[in-house]
């Protein structure tokens, strides 16, 4: 009798681990799945030729000159990569920013130059802010110390269509500006620039992650810091409200920023909204694997894996990662 409810008691266990014994078997049960057109390649373009200056503070990562764009974007679609963001570092800066809508700004000549050398193989985002190009290092123009919201949407707006102008798929307004999306979308509609799609930055918070970032592309403010604008990282409803005023407003597809410290920000917008959703491992995340991984601490190709299967498992379709081209590499291998 005690060998018959023993037996019943072993039979009723549930065993998991029937799925998960061989490669094979756990490969055909996986829930989430990596692939690498599912990969945006953050892409830092540099005034001047012949340029390939590598990031000290993210390894592996270069600020390219617009000559050196072409090889790149050919890597990129060679290993199945079918998305970039552009982000401009100018000769110039002022106080307004004005490098964000020359028509011969940086970021414009390097949409040019990937269009001539892949066409339509990229989807080619462009970022849309102005700290990159102010003096003052802020995401808009100033009135005294304190950046002026509505001031900066008409500069937001013009620097989205001269982007789109220039050939840009998506435009992607990062600056955390109240109403930034609706003016981008105005601008853009009344160029005729119906085609061109906003990706906005709506749950971006002001983040101890963005290091490295900033270094890269000498975007650091000369004073105070972003928190007046950028989220304050312990609130997730105001995110949500952000997303969906985003979406409002006009926005095509939206972003989380940064990825793994806002997996739950992502999973309630995935729930809450049907536009594509886009999580970007920022650079602080990618250089703390790199640097665990240089010490021993980490297995960078395992870590990195498993931090992009983390921001696809709470919803994200677009992943944004300095990671893009090794990951790609390493996905098209396990799939051999």
């Amino acid at each position: 009798m005690t060998l018959v409810s023993d037996s019943i008691r072993t039979a009723s266990i549930h065993r998991g681990r029937r799925l998960r014994r061989t490669p094979a078997l756990r490969s055909l049960v996986r829930e989430t799945r990596l692939s690498p057109g599912m990969l945006v390649a953050p892409v830092f373009v540099q005034a001047g030729t012949g340029i390939r200056d590598e990031i000290g503070s993210m390894p592996g990562q270069h600020r390219l000159s617009v000559d050196q764009l072409p090889q790149h974007a050919e890597r990129l679609v060679a290993a199945g990569v079918r998305a970039v963001l552009l982000f401009g570092l100018p000769d110039l800066k002022d106080p307004e920013g004005s490098g964000a809508w020359a028509d011969d700004g940086i970021v414009q000549e390097g949409i040019r130059a990937i269009r001539r050398a892949v066409g339509d193989e990229l989807a080619v985002m462009a970022d849309v802010c102005l700290c990159e190009y102010t003096s003052h290092g802020h995401c808009g123009v100033l009135d005294g110390t304190e950046v002026d919201n509505d001031a900066t949407l008409p500069l937001l707006a013009r620097a989205a269509a001269s982007l789109a102008h220039a050939g840009a798929d998506i435009v992607a307004p990062s600056a955390m500006m109240d109403g930034q999306v609706a003016a981008i979308r105005a601008a853009l509609d009344a160029a005729g620039l119906h085609d061109a799609a906003v990706l906005a930055y709506a749950a971006k918070h002001a983040s101890a992650f963005y290091g490295p970032f900033r270094d890269a592309a000498d975007s650091a403010p000369a004073f105070g810091d972003r928190r007046s604008y950028q989220m304050d990282a312990a609130n997730g409803r105001e995110a949500l409200t952000e997303i969906l005023a985003d979406i409002d407003e006009g926005a095509d597809m939206v972003m989380v920023k940064p990825a793994l410290p806002a997996l739950d920000i992502v999973a309630a917008a995935r729930a809450a909204t049907e536009v594509p959703i886009a999580a970007y491992q920022v650079s602080g995340e990618y250089a703390a694997i790199c640097a665990a991984a240089e010490r021993g601490w980490l297995d960078r190709r395992a870590a990195a894996l498993e931090s992009l299967t983390a921001m696809a498992r709470a919803g994200a379709g677009i992943l944004v990662t300095y990671f893009a081209l090794e990951a790609a590499g390493w996905l098209r291998e396990m799939d051999r």
